[in-house]
């Protein structure tokens, strides 16, 4: 997330000192990513050192006043201009985890996608909620535009991450049923060959991870009863 160039962008509509800046922010964006005032202090004298922001006065409450310079609205305007990069993700705490989970010893990895699929479903249908009760009357002003914007793109965001889910599942099931390769049996890291399961599990043959039964994968589709997908809601 890129605080500089949000405060530059607030900058762009006229002078503002730290908190209110961080006030607008956080209404813009419906505090889903909140700053405190340090941050904000922090983040304008690094913009004053570079020439994007300088101080310009204060307010009748002697709050100290900072002003965009051209030199910030270039910079403004390259960030708006410029896409997003893709090609250096940032780290994902989901997919690290589930990328240890698989043959760590005593970890049910099925498990660990059926909770974590629970928890992104909850939130989907609260970011659903939020989004219905922000339409029940047209958005006018910019900020509740914006936070629509946000919104969606959470309901989305959620959406695709239990989609991924059910794959992960599915992908790991299959790859259990996998007989072992060349005809050897292969040991998962508890030490149990693989071909052989523990109560209530199947280890996979090919891969040393515990998937659980292996019936087929609790599909996040009953979450779609009660809260509408992205692709529906984001009209």
């Amino acid at each position: 997330m890129s605080i500089r160039h949000g405060l530059l962008a607030l900058l762009e509509r006229g002078p503002r000192y730290g908190s209110q800046l961080r006030t607008e922010f956080e209404s813009r964006t419906g505090s889903t990513w909140p700053l405190n005032v340090g941050q904000v202090y922090t983040t304008l004298s690094r913009l004053e050192r570079d020439g994007m922001v300088t101080q310009e006065g204060e307010d009748e409450a002697g709050h100290a006043l900072y002003v965009i310079t051209e030199t910030g609205r270039a910079e403004l305007l390259s960030w708006f201009r410029t896409p997003v990069d893709r090609a250096s993700p940032p780290r994902d705490e989901l997919a690290i985890k589930l990328a240890m989970a698989v043959g760590a010893p005593g970890v049910d990895i099925r498990e660990v996608i059926q909770s974590q699929r629970h928890h992104t479903i909850q939130a989907m249908q609260d970011y659903t909620r939020l989004k219905a009760q922000a339409l029940e009357a047209v958005p006018t002003d910019r900020d509740e535009v914006a936070w629509l914007l946000v919104l969606e793109q959470l309901i989305f965001q959620t959406e695709a991450e239990a989609r991924w889910l059910d794959h992960c599942e599915v992908r790991l099931i299959r790859l259990a049923m996998m007989p072992g390769r060349g005809g050897k049996q292969s040991e998962t890291p508890s030490g149990n060959p693989a071909g052989g399961s523990t109560p209530g599990s199947t280890s996979g043959s090919a891969t040393g991870f515990t998937t659980g039964s292996a019936s087929a994968p609790a599909s996040s589709a009953p979450a779609s009863a009660s809260a509408p997908s992205a692709g529906s809601t984001a009209d």
